[in-house]
């Protein structure tokens, strides 16, 4: 019998009785671990500002617990899927909805601008994931760097990398990570996940994290490579001064140098990477590219 609208798929009983009908068994190595509370998927839905006008990715659908709450929302949802075995429970599941297409890859190697442009006439759409914590922050990161055409994304990751993500200058979290992100999108915690909501229940606990994708980066920088290897430079040592740290670095030119630049840049030769704004992280990578340029 298929699964009906009504049916709470995140109730742990509905959602035991599937699995054990289709034999399925979760995959270690795939870090599979499904939602279990009704209250989460609301707060996901509604992170992302969700419209009957919205089109939507969802990156690893499960067995279709988000995906039938975003389907029931948003215009259209393609769901992406690395796991065979659970493509006929997601046929059951998601039988109802006829605006959900599900595809069988691996997100790392398809091109989703392609699949923006197939199947939302290249439109800027909106991305939604629960993602295996070990990839988690590479698949972040893939999607920021290649500037897939995208509004928003709204992802599950364990709390300390949402921490990570979000942080500002002058926290302990506060790295190269959150430059990263900060310097493609506008990031906040939309709430935080203990380890019972899940099935089975993880080591750690959740956050869901928004990214509001800016249309421009942050800053404006005249060598991007550059000001990433500055910014994971500064945190490379991360007890030693940004002095010591960059000079330690690949960024190319003489301790000496760097010197010389945090002097006229004001900023102090004894400061830590975590003191300094991505502004200023901008305006540094900016003069050691000029002095590498002549």
């Amino acid at each position: 019998m298929k699964m009906k609208k009504e049916d709470k798929l995140y109730s742990p009983k509905v959602m035991t009785d599937i699995l054990k009908k289709y034999k399925f068994r979760f995959s270690k190595s795939l870090g599979q671990n499904f939602l279990i509370d009704g209250n989460v998927l609301d707060q996901i839905c509604d992170g992302i500002s969700l419209g009957k006008d919205d089109e939507v990715i969802e990156i690893g659908p499960g067995i279709g617990t988000l995906t039938r709450e975003l389907a029931e929302r948003a215009k259209s949802v393609v769901a992406i899927e690395l796991d065979k075995k659970l493509l006929p429970i997601l046929d059951d599941t998601l039988s109802d909805y006829d605006n959900v297409k599900i595809i069988n890859e691996d997100v790392l190697k398809i091109d989703l601008n392609k699949l923006i442009e197939e199947n939302f006439e290249n439109k800027k759409v909106k991305l939604a994931a629960n993602l295996p914590y070990y990839i988690t922050t590479p698949i972040i990161m893939s999607l920021l760097e290649s500037k897939v055409n995208l509004k928003s994304i709204i992802v599950m990751v364990q709390k300390e990398v949402a921490e990570r993500m979000t942080s500002a200058p002058g926290k302990k979290a506060y790295g190269s990570l959150s430059i990263a992100v900060g310097y493609y999108s506008k990031a906040e915690i939309v709430t935080i996940v203990p380890k019972n909501a899940f099935i089975p229940k993880p080591n750690v606990d959740s956050a869901v994290i928004k990214l509001d994708i800016y249309d421009k980066p942050k800053v404006k920088v005249k060598d991007e490579e550059l000001f990433f290897k500055v910014t994971k430079g500064a945190f490379r040592l991360r007890r030693k001064t940004l002095l010591n740290s960059l000079s330690s670095s690949d960024v190319g030119i003489s301790k000496e140098d760097i010197k010389n630049i945090l002097n006229k840049l004001d900023i102090k030769e004894n400061i830590r990477g975590e003191k300094l704004t991505i502004e200023e992280f901008a305006l540094l990578a900016d003069n050691i590219y000029d002095l590498k340029k002549n």
